[in-house]
Parts: C-alpha cells; structure tokens; sequence
C-alpha cells in the first residue's frame, strides 16, 4: 500500500487526486493540506480516516470548532504542510499547493527523501536549480503532474536522450486567443477566469489568459529535463487533445494524446511505475478528430517571451518574474489593476531583478518577498496610471 500526502487537498488538483486514490485499491492518504478552507479538508479528512492535516492559515484554523476533528493531529500557519511533510510516514508527497507557498514542502519532501508527485510547478520555477540539487543528493525522481509536463516525461522515456531534438508544449490559447491588445484593454475578472477547456483555479486560470502559465512551463520543463530554452518550443493547439510533443533528431515527432482530464496525469504520477485504468472518456479517433496548430501570439502576450529572458539569467530572476506575476495577478483579481498590467508590471521586476542560483531556501524566500514589494509599488503605479 502506498501511503500519500496530499498537499492543496481542497483545490482542483487536489480534489481530483482524492477521487483517484478512493478508486485505487493500492493507494491510502495519510497526510492532508489546505489553506483556507478548513471545513472541506475536514470533511476530506473524516471520509478518509485521516488524523495529520495542515493549515496555513491560522484565521481559517481558528473560525472552525475543534469539537470538528478532536482526534486530529493539526499543524497551522506558515510552513504547516512542510512540518506535516516532515513528521508523517509517507511514501509519495503530491504537491498541489498553489504559488511559491508550495516551494517549503517540495524541498522538505526531498530532503525527508520522500519522492515528489509535482504540480506545484512553482517549485522548480523559483528554485529549480536548488531542488534537483536535493533531487539527486537523496537519489529521488520528480514526477510531474501538468498535463504537458507529464506528457513529455512519457515521450522523453520513450524516445531516449540522445534522439531528442527539441520539446513541444501545447498551449489552448487561453479565453482571449486571436486578440489584439486594443482588444483585451477592458477585459473583466469573469471574462478572464473563463477558460474554454480546463476548470481550475483562479490563479492559474488568469496565469493561462496571459500565457504566463506556458512561460512558467518552459522554465519547468527545462529544470525537469535538462534541455536548454532555445530547445523548448510552445504552439497554441486550441483542441487540447495533444498534450505534448517530443521533435527527434531525425524529424520526426512523436505526440501525447488524450481527452482533457486532469485525473490522467494525476493518476500517472501516483501509481508510476505503474499504469492503471482510469474510468475518464476516451479519445475516439474514428469520431474525427480535428487538430490545429499556430504560434503563440507573443506580441499580445508577452508572458513566454517574459519568462525565456529570466530563465537566461537564472533562478534568482525566474524567483523574481514568479513573485510579481502572482503580486500582479492578485492585483487584477480584485481590481486594482487592468488585465495588460500583469505582463507590465512582471516585465518591470524582472528588468530590476538579479540573475544566479540559489545555495539555500532562505536564499529564494529573500529575493522572493524583495520581488513581491518591488511589485506591489508597480502595480499601485500602473493602476493609478490607468485611473
């Protein structure tokens, strides 16, 4: 039986990775996270049997009646899912905390030499350098959960090193795809949020409207498989039925098929080396199957172009582009800066920012909160502009 930690356990992925292991006979949770939505994770917890649970934030903690979970062992505040990474037996850490929050428990996984089911891509965007250096010191593997990322691990397997001439990562385009930026200069919170294939959360789903979430793509697939950025491609594929693509020295390409269902990817990385049936609707190519492919309109959305610039420089700059890209888009959330603005003000940090890696994580926390100030003065100046 393998025991798992699910950190994030009451967004998206999260939710969907508890779905996958109530079907599966070979899997057991034995650690849960939130952060703010404390009755759902409880609830989680009690239907499971689970007694270690984190909460990050301690108001959330507070507002709940203890009377709720007396038997439970409860970690709360900054670093609660990365003390219960440390204190419970676990043999697969699934890491779907939202943002840099996520980078704690990552590097706490590992050092506990406890594998890695990744789909808080933050991590290795912040910190990439520093977290395959913990990787291989503890001999541990890093499973990606993205879909794309995912893909290419399978096609990369598939195909060996040496044939491998470039990585291609699919991007849907996002709700905004073939705009102009006259276009996009009034574009609402709810417009924004409205993704045409995937349902997630909110910080992802504006980060896939800006193509900021293919930017950060391209930075992980270059720490997950080693290949420098000119060697990582992103097309916009709207279908979102090829997940990934593997161009081989020879010209050929080989492709990662599939319905959209993020339980594919998940249950991949919580079974691997394994392969299991999972219950989601199948590809049938005898329908007809129609599959598009364009550039990226990097003009209108600067994002990939934003993110190739700080991965050049190095982690303390992609640590730099993250913390103001998540800065401006909470800004835009609650209305205190225009959908255009994101890319401005990341743009802004990251031109400020230092470039190098990272010895330590206080290292990265450092230039991650300097980033996030720099950014919040931005983002009051060009919201004020647009005012």
């Amino acid at each position: 039986m393998k025991r798992v930690v699910v950190l994030g356990a009451t967004g998206s992925i999260g939710v969907q990775a508890l779905q996958v292991v109530a079907a599966s006979a070979g899997l057991t949770i034995v650690g849960l996270s939130c952060d703010r939505n404390v009755k759902l994770l409880v609830e989680q917890a009690v239907s499971l049997g689970v007694d270690d649970i984190a909460i990050a934030s301690e108001t959330a903690a507070a507002a709940v009646p203890a009377a709720l979970y007396p038997d439970m062992r409860i970690r709360t505040g900054p670093g609660a899912a990365a003390r219960l990474v440390r204190e419970v037996e676990a043999d697969l850490v699934l890491n779907a905390i939202v943002g840099f929050a996520g980078l704690e428990s990552t590097l706490a996984a590992l050092e506990a030499g406890i594998p890695v089911a990744l789909a808080n891509k933050e991590s290795l965007v912040c910190a990439g350098g520093l977290v395959n250096s913990v990787a291989a010191r503890r001999g541990l593997r890093i499973l990606p959960v993205d879909s794309e990322h995912s893909a290419l691990f399978q096609l990369v397997a598939a195909s060996g090193g040496d044939a491998i001439d470039s990585l291609v990562i699919t991007a849907s385009g996002g709700p905004f795809r073939g705009r102009t930026r006259d276009e996009l200069k009034g574009v609402t919170r709810e417009q924004a949020l409205a993704h045409p294939t995937w349902s997630m959360g909110e910080k992802i789903s504006i980060d896939s409207a800006t193509l900021m979430n293919k930017g950060l793509e391209v930075i992980e697939a270059h720490h997950l498989f080693g290949l420098p950025y000119e060697r990582i491609e992103v097309v916009v594929h709207p279908q979102s039925v090829v997940h990934a693509l593997v161009r081989l020295v020879d010209g050929a390409l080989l492709s990662h098929l599939g319905r959209p269902d993020m339980k594919v990817p998940i249950a991949f990385a919580l079974h691997y080396p394994e392969r299991l049936p999972v219950a989601t609707e199948r590809l049938d190519l005898a329908a007809g199957v129609s599959l598009d492919f364009l550039a990226p309109d990097e003009e209108t959305f600067p994002a990939i172009r934003l993110a190739r610039e700080a991965g050049a420089r190095g982690d303390r700059s992609t640590c730099a582009l993250n913390a103001a890209n998540e800065v401006a888009v909470r800004a835009f959330l609650d209305g205190r800066l225009p959908f255009l603005g994101i890319s401005e003000v990341v743009g802004a940090v990251i031109d400020r920012s230092g470039s190098g890696s990272f010895g330590t994580y206080e290292e990265v926390a450092a230039v991650d909160e300097a980033a996030r100030l720099m950014a919040r003065d931005i983002c009051a100046e060009v919201g004020h502009e647009v005012r």
